[in-house]
């Protein structure tokens, strides 16, 4: 959709759109994603990216990571040749987008990730006795939240970093589809 030329810093903004067949719910959706450099000023302006670009799409969900993380993220949903997915590092093995029972519900963690209303409601987000480590993080939107996994982007070959995210995991069991069988 949009690219701003410069190859010595890219930043793509491209979307695709998925079929009923292929979505949460059975319902059609369209995927927008971005591609930035992970400098300095991207690191710091991108809760705010992501935010402006979920509010202005009306996302259900979003999420930012590095490619490093997002790598093993695909090893979470990829199913192999001999049947399910292979996570790494000890992460869960995530349904696929279409056995997931509603949009609402994000189909993995990343390091920034956005919630709308309808999709804290689905997975059960804020409940403040539980949350509060992650509500230190975190940011009230117009339209749902803000929620920052780890100060510095998510680097799983930090053992701190691979914590959170499995944390993460732990508490929020409907992401990915995990929460029902």
């Amino acid at each position: 959709m949009l690219c701003n030329g410069d190859e010595s810093y890219p930043v793509t903004i491209s979307g695709m759109r998925r079929f009923a067949s292929a979505s949460a719910g059975g319902q059609p959706q369209f995927q927008v994603h971005a591609k930035l450099p992970l400098d300095a000023p991207v690191v710091t302006a991108a809760a705010d990216v992501l935010e402006a670009v979920t509010q202005g799409i009306r996302a259900y969900w979003g999420q930012a990571t590095p490619d490093g993380a997002a790598l093993d993220i695909a090893y979470q949903i990829a199913p192999t040749r001999e049947g399910p997915p292979s996570p790494r590092r000890g992460l869960p093995a995530l349904k696929l987008f279409q056995h997931i029972r509603s949009p609402e519900i994000p189909y993995y963690l990343g390091w920034l990730n956005y919630w709308s209303d309808a999709a804290a409601r689905a997975i059960g987000f804020p409940a403040p006795a539980r949350d509060s480590e992650l509500l230190s993080r975190s940011r009230r939107t117009a339209t749902g939240w803000l929620v920052q996994l780890t100060e510095a982007p998510l680097d799983l070959d930090d053992p701190a970093h691979l914590e959170a995210l499995k944390q993460a995991y732990e508490r929020f069991p409907e992401i990915g589809g995990r929460g029902v069988p």
